[in-house]
């Protein structure tokens, strides 16, 4: 049986790109207290900050900005870890699913419906890639 790509990789080594593995420390670190702290202590600046800004709307097109800015690189950032880790959940389904398929192939000599539902579950195998 042929080795599927992840399983290839495994092989050798670590070889995500500088971007893959920014992805993964920004997602580990936005999904923890510290940073919504960061947030909140940038929310808190921004309301004490009101006594030095002229106009109103200045000081709240301020905090809107900032706030748009981070929510589209922080979706970018999140959506990139989501389907990442999204293919891997489904690699790793895939390999199980061929190795079961594998299994029920030796087994089936005497049993066809056995055959047939091994038949059925390799045609299965990798369906998301076809649709």
């Amino acid at each position: 049986m042929e080795r599927s790509e992840a399983a290839k990789t495994r092989t050798r080594g670590d070889r995500r790109s500088l971007f893959d593995r920014f992805v993964q420390t920004a997602h580990r670190r936005v999904s923890q207290a510290p940073f919504f702290f960061v947030c909140a202590g940038i929310v808190a600046i921004w309301l004490a900050s009101l006594p030095l800004w002229e106009d109103l709307k200045e000081w709240q097109t301020a905090i809107h900005t900032v706030a748009s800015v981070l929510t589209l690189l922080l979706v970018v950032l999140l959506e990139n870890a989501s389907r990442r880790a999204e293919e891997a959940a489904q690699e790793k389904l895939n390999v199980i699913a061929e190795a079961l398929a594998e299994l029920m192939t030796s087994e089936a000599r005497t049993d066809p419906d056995l055959r047939e539902a091994g038949k059925r579950l390799r045609e299965a195998v990798a369906l998301e890639k076809r649709h």
